[in-house]
């Protein structure tokens, strides 16, 4: 992971300055296993040591992950209500080294702080067939998330099926998610956030209502 620049950098907004986390190699290693375990097991909530008071309105969960996987070879695309707070970016650049694009098309991660507000996903890198991993993984922040209920999901990972209860969702999510699953092995990857647990949603994540 970069280090981080020099606090003393002109132009470097206020909300840059709060801290990051308390140990950057530890902390951002446990957030990527958390991240890897949630893809892994799609469906299946995995909690965050956090430990993190990033700029409002930049929910912790999504503030973990972007330290722990962005840097200056994966860059951040940020929801409208995150744009707006010049901290926000600031302190993502501070502290990953992370570009922040404004094309979805270019990032490697998309922060959204307000699911309602999702652009359509192939407005975000969907991969291409020789590298699919070249697509965007979106981050999307939910105030409710609980397994057992709600959504019907299949597919590897998933022992018949799980049930995941998610809100709020962007309006028609799972009509999305069905095309998102057509153009396999393209496709993004969703984690959904809340408070401290996340949920992995991979492309090969089948969605029924």
């Amino acid at each position: 992971m970069r280090a981080a620049a020099d606090p003393s950098h002109r132009g470097l907004a206020a909300g840059a300055l709060a801290p990051g986390f308390a140990d950057p190699v530890l902390d951002a290693q446990a957030v990527f296993r958390a991240v890897m375990e949630a893809l892994a097991r799609p469906g299946t909530p995995q909690r965050l040591a956090l430990s993190l008071a990033p700029p409002s309105p930049l929910p912790p969960a999504l503030a973990a992950i972007a330290l722990a996987l962005a840097d200056h070879e994966a860059p951040l695309w940020l929801d409208a209500a995150l744009a707006a707070e010049p901290a926000v970016a600031g302190w993502l650049r501070f502290h990953t080294g992370a570009r922040i694009v404004a094309d979805g098309r270019e990032a490697a991660f998309a922060l959204v702080s307000d699911p309602a507000t999702l652009p359509p996903l192939d407005q975000f890198a969907l991969g291409e067939p020789a590298y699919p991993d070249r697509s965007t993984t979106l981050v999307l922040a939910c105030t409710r998330l609980e397994a057992g209920r709600g959504l019907v999901l299949k597919g590897p990972g998933i022992r018949d099926v799980a049930r995941l209860d998610a809100v709020p969702l962007p309006e028609g999510f799972v009509a999305r998610w069905r095309a998102n699953g057509a153009l396999f092995p393209r496709g993004v990857d969703v984690i959904l956030a809340s408070g401290d647990r996340i949920v992995g949603l991979p492309r090969t994540t089948t969605i029924r209502e």
